[in-house]
């Protein structure tokens, strides 16, 4: 999967014990939406970049441009929050 997608952040995830790639990244469960706001796939967990909270809409990306943002690129990353929507039409 690539590209950018539109997602709902849902909750956050709190974990003492994780890869060291991970620490200090805060991590967020999100729900990829469709421009129906309608849910499109499952929730997933995605590293936050930009500060989104709980109730924010944001742009996902995946895969190696999730890796990209950070100063190490071989970090365990899959999914990475990007931006905040501040409205669409």
């Amino acid at each position: 999967m690539s590209g950018l997608f539109m997602a709902k952040v849902t909750g956050s995830i709190v974990s003492t014990k994780k890869d060291d790639s991970l620490v200090g990244k805060k991590l967020m469960v999100v729900q990829p939406i469709d421009r129906e706001l309608q849910h499109v796939r499952h929730e997933e967990i995605a590293v936050d970049f930009v500060g989104a909270g709980v109730g924010d809409y944001v742009l996902l990306t995946h895969g190696t441009a999730a890796r990209s943002v950070f100063e190490q690129p071989n970090v365990a990353i899959d999914a990475t929050i990007i931006a905040i929507i501040d409205s669409f039409d």
